[in-house]
């Protein structure tokens, strides 16, 4: 997708986002006068206030989550691989309470699950016959958007499925999202990763193509 193709609001969510992941807020006028995603880089990160320390995130989020999963669960610390599958880590039967665990020892929500795609295409195509049936039977269309609406926050909210692989795919993850809760050191941060952690984030978040996002990249 390119970025000319983004709805507005969802770039407006995205910078909410980017909000939460390095603990900043923005004013109003701060972002009306931003064409460019090299604008917005440079803004964010002159937001971003705090000292420089040239050290990588990702790796200290890593260490993190080996630190949490090896005293958490008995598991020896050279085990704990970027590389090792998720699976290993959170059985399918135990799954949901092993990642509530570790969310409550780093302090981070990871949002690691999801329902299957299969139930969260059939809520969907429920939900849009549903929309069109009420201009046909008001009942059942009333009654299939509750059943959809209903089922896909259920299955949201109990899905157990992981949506990713590996645990270094998930210190990428948490670098994105919880850049500042990330650092061992959260009064510092590496200068040179800001750009790309917003560049990741919008690739992530809004299916961008990296090769569409460059600095002279317009915004909408």
């Amino acid at each position: 997708m390119k970025i000319s193709e983004v709805d507005i609001e969802e770039i407006e969510d995205l910078l909410l986002k980017v909000e939460t992941s390095f603990d900043i807020r923005f004013a109003d006028y701060e972002l009306k006068d931003i064409t460019t995603f090299g604008e917005l880089c440079d803004t964010i990160e002159n937001k971003v206030q705090l000292e420089n320390s040239n050290d990588c995130t990702t790796q200290q989020a890593f260490y993190k989550l080996r630190e949490a999963l090896t005293e958490t669960f008995d598991i020896k610390k050279e085990v704990v691989q970027p590389n090792i599958q998720l699976t290993e880590l959170f059985p399918r039967k135990s799954r949901r309470k092993r990642i509530k665990l570790i969310e409550n020892k780093i302090g981070i929500k990871l949002s690691l699950l999801r329902p299957p795609y299969w139930l969260t295409l059939t809520l969907f195509v429920v939900l849009i016959i549903s929309t069109i049936g009420l201009f046909v039977n008001l009942n059942f269309g009333l009654v299939g958007l509750a059943f959809s609406t209903i089922g896909l926050y259920f299955s949201v909210k109990l899905g157990n499925e992981l949506d990713l692989k590996t645990l270094g795919e998930v210190a990428e993850k948490m670098t994105r999202e919880n850049y500042k809760k990330s650092r061992r050191k959260s009064e510092t941060y590496n200068k040179t990763e800001i750009e790309k952690i917003i560049t990741e984030l919008f690739i992530h978040e809004l299916k961008i193509n990296k090769s569409d996002l460059k600095r002279e990249t317009i915004l909408i």
